[in-house]
């Protein structure tokens, strides 16, 4: 099944990391965020969020965990998803998406699958799982 919705970064809080003891042509950098969903995608998640990319140049890459609470269609409960995107001059080159193994509770109990994250050119923000429940 495909769920899909639009999503808003409620906050986005930048943390200390510790110094990875090498120096790199781009600063790695790691931030907590909250997101509210909406649509067949409704509810809401927190990530661990963490970059090494050069902003002036929009070039870099992300890796995030998220840990989502609400529902999928009519399905509910929670699950934690992984997520990766990479962009040269801002323009996007590849990206990641799993449903964490295992993970799901209450009625997204076994849920597992892929998925994806866009940004429109008006700046939405839209997310979708393609998933399966099993037993």
């Amino acid at each position: 099944m495909r769920a899909s919705g639009t999503f808003n970064v409620a906050d986005f809080t930048p943390v200390s990391a510790p110094n990875p003891g090498i120096e790199t042509a781009v600063p790695v950098a790691v931030a907590t965020m909250a997101k509210q969903y909406e649509g067949e995608v409704v509810g809401h998640s927190t990530t661990l969020f963490t970059a090494a990319a050069d902003q002036a140049t929009g070039t870099g890459t992300y890796v995030a965990l998220e840990s989502f609470e609400g529902a999928l269609h009519t399905r509910s409960g929670t699950f934690n998803f992984a997520h990766s995107g990479t962009t040269v001059d801002s323009r996007k080159q590849g990206g990641y998406f799993v449903i964490v193994p295992g993970s799901g509770t209450g009625d997204l109990a076994g849920i597992s699958g892929t998925g994806g994250v866009a940004i429109d050119e008006d700046g939405t923000h839209r997310l979708w799982f393609d998933y399966e429940i099993g037993q």
